[in-house]
């Protein structure tokens, strides 16, 4: 073998590594975008969540004690229909006020009942099957339904309920159909989820091909 091809044959060597190396290194800059984008989604959903709590502790707040009482207990009352209706029987909202100097605090808990036993945990630390998205939503639409004066117009919502269990997703649907009649109130989502996007009256489906998107209309029956 010559001095050339001997040359020739490690540049193809060091390339074909070279290659590889570029492979495996796309491949994790890939997995590390992808890891990215979960981790933003699930702080942009944290922030969502927080500011839901931050508007409803303001409104129990800032009321007067009277009318603190009724929006507690109208709050209550619509988050724990909202977990039972989608959970069972066994689970209840609870919002506890206290003085801390002279000022009101209040804390939110979803109660569980777990063969007679009942636990108490923040709605960020309840068990799996996307209680906390539940506890979230309820508590926007009495939001919109205590705030006052009362505030007009349809719900929106972007992805609700987006960490429920495939096993709950019928009652949620059942749920925002409730909420729709109870209030009277048009209810428009963004959803990537079939079964809740075949609740609506009145469903468009957005698909994108060739870098265009396409929107194209089903009227559910």
């Amino acid at each position: 073998m010559s001095r050339f091809e001997k040359a020739f044959n490690e540049l193809k060597q060091d390339l074909h590594r070279s290659q590889n190396e570029w492979v495996r290194l796309d491949a994790e800059r890939k997995l590390l975008t992808e890891q990215l984008e979960e981790k933003l989604n699930a702080l942009e959903q944290f922030y969502e969540t927080k500011d839901t709590y931050e508007k409803a502790r303001v409104l129990l707040q800032q009321s007067a004690e009277y009318a603190r009482e009724q929006a507690k207990q109208q709050i209550e009352s619509l988050v724990t229909n909202a977990l039972q209706f989608i959970f069972g029987p066994l689970f209840e909202f609870q919002i506890e006020i206290e003085e801390q100097g002279n000022k009101p605090v209040a804390e939110f808990y979803v109660v569980s009942d777990y063969e007679g036993i009942k636990v108490k945990t923040k709605p960020q630390e309840a068990r799996g099957g996307g209680v906390v998205d539940i506890v979230t939503l309820a508590l926007r639409v009495a939001l919109i339904e205590t705030t006052q004066p009362k505030m007009d117009g349809p719900i929106l919502l972007d992805e609700p309920g987006k960490h429920v269990s495939g096993e709950y997703v019928l009652y949620l649907y059942e749920f925002l159909k409730s909420i729709s009649t109870m209030f009277d109130r048009q209810i428009i989502m963004i959803t990537h989820n079939q079964h809740l996007a075949q609740s609506g009256d009145r469903a468009y489906y957005v698909d994108i091909r060739d870098g265009i998107s396409e929107v194209n209309r089903t009227d559910n029956a």
